[in-house]
């Protein structure tokens, strides 16, 4: 080999520019017909997804056959030839269903019935309220006859902080034969009822008065009624008889013997009296005048 020339070119020394030179084009140099500027190499633009993983690819220079146009492409699988086939379609949203507006229908009924419930609700009650009314009116006409009183276990009785008490006496304990009315007006106890059925020997009435305070000498009040004629009692304070009777008379004078109506009258005795409870009878003994009706009892300051 002579120094101007090398000999015949091998690959290695193909120069992939030489076609740019005039000793490259003296020597048949082309310019590139394939990618990236290399003699014989090959450019092949694939579509997306068409290269096959585990198959085998062409060698080197070999180009891949292609389908003719319009032959399916044999590395284009469709959905239904997949395992399982094609994917179920999902089956179209069902419309939600529409709301209904509130029951008014049901209101408007409920709220009718409740109306007519307090409706007829007063009416019973305005009716209730007349025949009491008649009743009252009706008791009012009718003449109170006596009647029979049988005598209680016990009566106590007890007044607010800083007051004394008062009763009235056909609340009262009543002894043997000792009973209550009210057919002659003028009593002051409630419903104008007394104690009458007093005028015997054994006749008694106990009051038992509760929350004594302190200790004491008391004025014991009570209101009665006379036909016209002096009456007097026996007083019994704790079980103690008091030596002086509990004078009952016709004080004033000037009441008809006999008339009741106008024979009711007031009178008070002292009494002595312990702090907490105590007992006190009227009661008719012996010797005293006891036709006499008693309508109330209350303590006052001695």
């Amino acid at each position: 080999m002579t120094p101007g020339e090398n000999g015949p070119s091998t690959p290695e020394d193909d120069d992939p520019f030489g076609y740019l030179y005039a000793d490259g084009q003296a020597r048949g140099a082309q310019p590139p017909s394939g990618g990236y500027g290399y003699p014989g190499s090959v450019s092949r633009v694939r579509t997306v997804g068409e290269r096959q993983y585990g198959q085998q690819q062409p060698s080197y220079g070999q180009v891949p056959q292609q389908a003719a146009y319009g032959q399916p492409n044999t590395h284009y699988q469709a959905p239904e030839t997949l395992p399982g086939g094609a994917p179920p379609s999902r089956p179209p949203a069902q419309p939600a269903p529409a709301r209904r507006g509130p029951n008014t229908k049901g209101l408007l009924i409920g709220a009718i019935a409740v109306v007519a419930a307090v409706v007829v609700g007063i009416g019973v009650a305005m009716l209730d309220g007349n025949d009491d009314k008649k009743n009252v009116n009706q008791a009012n006409t009718t003449p109170t006859q006596s009647q029979s009183h049988s005598p209680s276990p016990s009566s106590s009785s007890s007044a607010a902080p800083g007051e004394l008490p008062k009763t009235d006496a056909s609340a009262l304990q009543l002894g043997p034969g000792v009973t209550t009315a009210s057919d002659i007006k003028g009593a002051q106890a409630k419903g104008g009822t007394y104690v009458t059925g007093f005028n015997h020997v054994g006749a008694t009435v106990t009051w038992t008065v509760n929350n004594v305070e302190k200790a004491g000498t008391y004025k014991l009040y009570a209101r009665y009624g006379i036909p016209g004629v002096d009456a007097n009692a026996t007083l019994v304070v704790n079980n103690k008889v008091d030596p002086r009777p509990m004078s009952m008379k016709n004080f004033g004078g000037g009441t008809p013997v006999g008339d009741w109506e106008k024979g009711w009258k007031t009178t008070w005795s002292n009494v002595n009296l312990n702090k907490g409870t105590n007992t006190i009878q009227i009661a008719c003994n012996a010797g005293n005048q006891c036709n006499v009706n008693l309508d109330q009892l209350w303590l006052t300051a001695g």
